[in-house]
């Protein structure tokens, strides 16, 4: 059997988590974000411009990260993104929220280390 990609609705309920803990760390533009999906989840998951950007947007819009334009010499200007303090909490919550839900599906299916 091939191997299936990523279902649209599974990235659907995980791209606002996937988003919160990249920005974690440290301020990331949009399309560095992507590619580190990309990179991290060795290519099964994708988030394409048309939805990462209204994702941002809505994030930002909730207060949940702040965007800020940085221009850099030899660079076309970016907006980096990072996490505000309510971010943190709601990325504290998401995450505890996900690790119940797969803890869940894991008994339920018998599969371990999902």
């Amino acid at each position: 059997m091939e191997d299936q990609p990523i279902d649209r609705e599974w990235k659907k309920g995980s791209a606002e988590l996937l988003l919160l803990s990249l920005l974690e760390a440290l301020p990331r533009h949009g399309y560095e974000i992507s590619k580190l999906i990309e990179q991290r989840s060795q290519g099964a998951l994708r988030i394409h411009a048309a939805s990462l950007y209204p994702l941002l947007y809505r994030l930002e819009k909730r207060g949940w990260i702040l965007g800020r334009w940085v221009e850099k010499s030899g660079q076309r200007r970016r907006r980096y993104y990072r996490l505000t303090s309510l971010g943190r909490k709601v990325l504290a919550s998401q995450r505890k929220g996900w690790q119940t839900f797969v803890a869940a599906i894991n008994r339920i299916t018998g599969v371990e280390n999902a």
